[in-house]
């Protein structure tokens, strides 16, 4: 019967991939009714922890959105980028990759994605060589963000099954292992394709007037001479001051938190509380945060992660000492593969916080050890796979050459080699550090 359940859940994630959004997260309750009223089962627990955690920090940074302080993130990120155009290659990803970890979402990165291009265009750098690891990048980020969702699922599954896991023994992995994977396939994509000067589908592309004056946008010039407001300013020093503050309470939770708090529920009234000191600090109308686009983003993921997560803790915890038995001899001798398996979950799930809800607690019932979990964590991010993530598409559709592409054969697509690479290197370096570390 576990193949059978096994067939229901992937009909769900297949399903879903058809309607994406929020369907993966109905599509799962479908399922868990299934289960219970079809064949009997009880239904498993749903990552309460976990979604708490994620309405918390989504509160918070989509405060910051509705006062400004992303758009002000984003400004100061592209007056860097304009003045050292020459690193466009190196200087772009690594602005995505800031962005979500400060922010605690990938969807930070689109307001980035024009300027890139207008950067490097106006350089003659081909735009898909700092473009497509841009975007592969902010979600490499999410992993080494102590306020994105993939960190609330570690260490409330963490705590639901007893293992001291802290905040900071995720981040010194996943920074530097990320923060690498990210350098290396920027490196890798300084040579990629031909210059601009010597590609000739786009030399005859320029012979094309009309394609020649659509290269370049006028508009978006416009949000480096916008003057920064006192109401953004104030908003971004309040929300980094909590960032701040949460991992300064994570590093000495023993001695600041009361008897019986534990560290999942400080994060969550901790970045509640940042969000409120936001808005009375500036007095945003409370109507923009919930029309923000973090928190239509935050909201979708929480759905998504209690349907899907729900249905394969009922299917895991149903088979339970089946998976066990099965599987138990090759992960303990070859622990490290636990990364493969994870790798292919999220191709098809589309969400780091997802696939770690629903992986996580499968590699603790498997007896791997915490150092391996937390030193493979970099391998939740997949879905660059297939070239259909937002942030994917938002990168195509502003490379106005074109250079930037979904393949003839789909899969020969700009992102999967600087993605391939910087995973793969980012979890074998914090596979390596974490295992010299704990």
């Amino acid at each position: 019967m576990f193949f059978v359940h096994m067939l229901l859940l992937l009909a769900v994630i297949f399903v879903g991939i058809r309607h994406g959004g929020v369907a993966f997260g109905l599509l799962g309750g479908l399922g868990v009714s299934i289960l219970a009223f079809v064949f009997g089962i009880a239904p498993g627990s749903p990552p309460i922890n976990v979604m708490l955690i994620i309405l918390a920090v989504v509160a918070a940074s989509a405060t910051l959105e509705a006062t400004g302080g992303l758009k002000l993130l984003v400004r100061y990120a592209e007056k860097l980028l304009r003045k050292h155009p020459n690193q466009i290659v190196f200087l772009g990803p690594l602005c995505t990759y800031s962005l979500t970890v400060l922010v605690g979402t990938g969807h930070s990165v689109y307001p980035l994605l024009p300027v890139i291009y207008d950067v490097a265009y106006k350089k003659g750098i081909r735009p898909e060589r700092p473009l497509a690891i841009a975007t592969v990048a902010s979600q490499m980020g999410i992993t080494a963000s102590p306020i994105a969702a993939a960190a609330a699922v570690v260490i409330a599954t963490s705590m639901e099954n007893n293992l001291d896991i802290s905040l900071v023994d995720v981040l010194l992995v996943t920074i530097p292992s990320t923060l690498i994977g990210v350098l290396v396939a920027s490196a890798w994509s300084l040579t990629r394709g031909k210059d601009l000067d010597k590609d000739e589908e786009f030399q005859a592309r320029l012979l094309d007037e009309e394609f020649k004056n659509s290269l370049i946008d006028p508009d978006i010039e416009t949000s480096d001479t916008a003057k920064s407001n006192s109401i953004a300013k104030k908003g971004l020093s309040i929300f980094l001051l909590g960032i701040l503050a949460v991992i300064g309470l994570a590093m000495f939770s023993k001695e600041l938190l009361p008897e019986g708090v534990k560290m999942s529920v400080a994060i969550q009234f901790m970045m509640l509380s940042v969000g409120a000191l936001i808005l009375l600090a500036t007095k945003v109308d409370p109507k923009k945060i919930v029309n923000s686009n973090v928190f239509i983003a935050g909201m979708t993921a929480v759905i998504i992660i209690f349907g899907i997560a729900w249905l394969s803790d009922t299917i895991i915890g149903h088979h339970k000492s089946y998976l066990i038995e099965s599987v138990s001899d090759i992960v303990h001798a070859h622990p490290w593969s636990f990364a493969i398996a994870m790798f292919v979950a999220s191709v098809f799930l589309k969400s780091q916080a997802a696939t770690l809800t629903i992986m996580l607690p499968l590699g603790f019932s498997l007896g791997i050890p915490a150092p391996v979990l937390i030193g493979v964590l970099p391998a939740c991010y997949a879905y660059f796979f297939f070239p259909f993530y937002p942030s994917d598409l938002a990168a195509i559709s502003f490379d106005r050459t074109g250079t930037t592409h979904i393949g003839k054969y789909v899969l020969n697509h700009s992102f999967i080699v600087p993605g391939f690479i910087g995973v793969v290197t980012a979890t074998f370096v914090g596979y390596f550090i974490s295992m010299a570390i704990n």
